[in-house]
Parts: C-alpha cells; structure tokens; sequence
C-alpha cells in the first residue's frame, strides 16, 4: 500500500530519495534534467511536496506549487517511477494534492505528453489547455544567415549590474501573458547572474538611440552524468517590445544568438515554444530546427 508523507521543506535525504526517482524518470522519459549533487531543479522550488513510499523505496512524489503562476494558478507536477506506473499510484497521489490545492483553478504538467497522464487528468476533470514544444537543431545543420536589423537598431552584449531593470521592462511587455515568464523580475534576473551558467557573452540586446527594444539570453546546459554527454546550448528567452514586433527583430535577434552558440562549439541547440504560436514555430523551422517533445498542461478549472 502507498504510504502519502507531506513536507513544506525537503530534508537532505528526502531530497536525495526524490533525485534518485527524478534521475530513473530522466532515464524513461528525457524529462527532468537533474544533477547528481546540489539542488532540485526549479520546477520543484518551494512548498509542497508529497512523496510516496511503497515500503521503503520512494515510487512517486508530487510537487504542488503554492504559491502558483503569474495568474494565481497553484500548478502540479507529478511523477511515478517507470516500473511502477498503470497500478493506480498517479490517481493516488493526484487525490492527495487535489485534496491540499482546495477549490481554485489549477494545472498539472505532462512533461512526455503520456497517454497514461492524458487518461488520469481526464478522470480527476482536467482539460488539456497548453503545448509547450521543445525543438532542436544540430549546430551544423543551422540555416543561419547575416541578422537583419530594423533601420537605426544595434546589437549588444548585457552589461551586469546596468542593464537589468531594462531588460525586464521588454521582458514584462512581451510576456504579459505568459504563466511563468510574466513574473521574472530583477531580482529573478540577477540570481541568474549568480549561477555558473551565466553568461553576459551571450545575452544579445537590441536597442535603438539607447533604448532597449528586444534581447536573446542564450544558456549552455552543462553536460549531464552520463559518459556520452556533452554540453548542449539553448535559445532561453528571446523577448521583443510589442512595438518593435512584426519588424524582424526577434529574427535578427534568434540568428545573432544561434550563431554565438554555434561559435562556441556547441554539436546541438534547443528551444522551448508554445504550441499556439505557429509564426515562430515556422521562423525555428526555417532555421533548422524539429519538434522533438511536447509538454502538456491540464487544468482544472475552479468548480
């Protein structure tokens, strides 16, 4: 029988149990990207964790985001080890956190778009309401050319310490509507300054007579445990003023950013993109790049 335990704050050795279930996932699915030593990944940052143990080994967890998206949305992620899945354990666990989460409207994360998590949101009422698909290209297969800028625009690299609440600005205008990067503030933004992975060689900014228009913040993810991995470079964020969009920029400023991390020797490149927008799926195409995964997001709207 399962055996449900809740915590606010995961402890050293129950946050090692949730590595080594994240790791056999990664291993199944290609989903979550975790380390063997330091933090969980963001995605499950903060309250609420619910694990559950059969015996002593931990065969599902669940982390519900309290604190919720940018729309107030609590937001559920949920995971079942590969060998134990189809035996009701994901219902069990969802019931759990549906119990926690209360009255209001939430999501829940398919991460592998599976057939199985189509069917359990089904059962619990969730609708399917998002695609985020995640795109790559091999560096040598780009199809880049020069960048062309809209009249009068420059490109530049990020200034630490100077360019920050700028960038944000651009940021909040074009993500207005996005659940995650509508809230990504300053000090989200010089946080990320802090992490090795950082950058500013890499963070692309346009602006025209010393205002900024739009930016590329590039990311190369370390290589992973496995004896084969290799680095692997990423268009992070790409965000353009809505009145500079529709001129090209976000173009110019995808092209100028690919070709750094192709620069760097990096063998591949990959994206995030929400399913709903056909017009930059169609720019990612032309540049090279295929769909490789699709994530899902379910919602349960408030009763």
């Amino acid at each position: 029988m399962l055996t449900r335990r809740w915590f606010d704050v995961l402890d050293d050795p129950h946050t090692d149990d949730v590595r080594g279930l994240l790791r056999a996932v990664h291993t199944a699915d290609g989903w979550p990207a975790v380390t063997a030593t330091g933090p969980l990944p963001g995605e499950f940052a903060g309250a609420a964790h619910l694990l559950g143990y059969l015996g002593d080994e931990l065969i599902g967890y669940a982390h519900l985001d309290t604190e919720g998206d940018a729309f107030g949305r609590q937001v559920i992620e949920l995971i079942v080890h590969p060998e134990h899945r189809n035996r009701g354990h994901g219902s069990a666990l969802l019931d759990a956190v549906l119990d926690v989460a209360g009255t209001g409207t939430v999501r829940a994360w398919s991460h592998a778009d599976h057939a199985g998590a189509a069917k359990l949101a089904a059962r619990a009422g969730f609708t399917r309401v998002r695609e985020l698909l995640v795109m790559g290209a091999a560096t040598a297969e780009l199809r880049l050319r020069e960048p062309v800028l809209p009249d009068g625009v420059r490109l530049r690299t990020f200034r630490p310490g100077e360019d920050e609440k700028a960038v944000i600005d651009v940021n909040t205008g074009a993500f207005s509507w996005h659940p995650e990067q509508a809230v990504f503030g300053v000090a989200d933004l010089t946080a990320a300054e802090r992490e090795s992975w950082f950058d500013p060689d890499g963070f692309f900014l346009a602006e025209r007579s010393g205002a900024l228009l739009g930016f590329h913040w590039t990311k190369v993810h370390p290589p992973g445990d496995e004896p084969d991995a290799v680095p692997v470079g990423e268009v992070y964020v790409v965000g353009v003023d809505p009145a500079a969009q529709g001129s090209g920029l976000g173009t110019a400023l995808t092209i100028a950013g690919l070709a750094y991390l192709r620069d760097q020797g990096l063998g591949k490149v990959i994206l995030y993109v929400e399913g709903d927008n056909p017009a930059a799926i169609a720019v990612y195409r032309k540049l090279g790049f295929d769909t490789e995964s699709t994530a899902v997001q379910y919602e349960r709207a408030e009763p």
